[in-house]
């Protein structure tokens, strides 16, 4: 059983200890090209459909060739098989634009076992404070060049949020609009509940897309939630039955704090999240695409 998996797009498995990349790769020099993260889970990366849909436009949207999703698929299934069944995954589908001196992207597939923070996250919640994001919501329409609501390599703004959120003793960041409308967390989706109705922020305001929260309504319905995206501020986040920070890996995380404000644990807190494991079991898996 690998301790890591590295796949390239070819569909060869490569030693994850050896270097990869090349010094002038722009995905290192620059951080130019898309990612995901996909959960796997009793061998299958979950919801990787909705996956390779966000793959695909984050391409698009900075100008890098196509994928051939097809291609992506296949390395996906060898490094999920290199991978194995026995453990919790964290897989990452890599693109860069390639090397500077020129040459064609860089594409590969790796594999590495889930962070320690997670189990904690999925088991107790976690502390948050909002911190804003510096740009109003109308940027993503005024300003298309700043790539809002894609999934682009260059995360050291969101790393650096996170790590000041911790240096104040808080584990995770809830971001704002200038207009003080709430956003998206550096790695995670938004998402509250107000009995069994359950809101998150439109992605027109410029925030990522969401494959968790798109599992999660795909299913909600048929057990008595009602689902809506609305504009949201942090009163309303306060003022919610309950609040959840939803990712691809951690899943469901509850928010417990809020700028160092107890929040009451909802009703349906173990209902949700339960949903959502079956939302990740069932939307956008694998075998939907055959």
């Amino acid at each position: 059983m690998a301790e890591q998996v590295l796949v390239t797009l070819d569909g060869v498995v490569q030693d994850a200890n050896a270097p990869l990349l090349c010094a002038d790769d722009l995905a290192a020099v620059r951080g130019d090209g898309a990612f995901e993260t996909v959960l796997v889970r009793g061998g299958s990366p979950r919801t990787i459909e909705l996956h390779l849909t966000r793959f695909a436009n984050s391409a698009a949207m900075l100008d890098l060739p196509r994928p051939d999703l097809d291609a992506w698929r296949a390395a996906v299934a060898v490094a999920a098989d290199e991978w194995g069944v026995e453990r919790e995954g964290a897989m990452r589908l890599v693109l860069s634009r390639g090397r500077e001196s020129g040459g064609d992207p860089t594409a590969y597939v790796t594999v590495a076992p889930i962070a320690d923070r997670v189990a904690a996250a999925r088991r107790d919640g976690v502390s948050v404070c909002t911190l804003e994001r510096g740009f109003s919501v109308d940027v993503v329409r005024t300003a298309p060049w700043l790539l809002l609501g894609a999934k682009t390599l260059s995360y050291a703004t969101n790393m650096a949020a996170v790590r000041y959120a911790q240096s104040k003793g808080m584990d995770d960041v809830i971001f704002t609009s200038s207009e003080g409308l709430v956003l998206e967390g550096p790695r995670s989706t938004v998402l509250i509940a107000r009995g069994r109705t359950l809101i998150t922020p439109p992605v027109e305001h410029g925030i990522l897309p969401g494959t968790t929260q798109q599992a999660l309504f795909a299913v909600a319905g048929a057990h008595a939630f009602r689902c809506e995206t609305a504009a949201l501020r942090p009163a309303d986040l306060i003022a919610a039955d309950g609040v959840w920070l939803l990712s691809s890996v951690t899943l469901a995380a509850r928010v417990h704090t809020l700028d160092g404000l107890p929040l009451p644990e909802p009703d349906v807190a173990d209902e949700l999240s339960g949903l959502v494991d079956l939302a990740v079991e069932t939307v956008g898996v694998e075998a939907d695409a055959a």
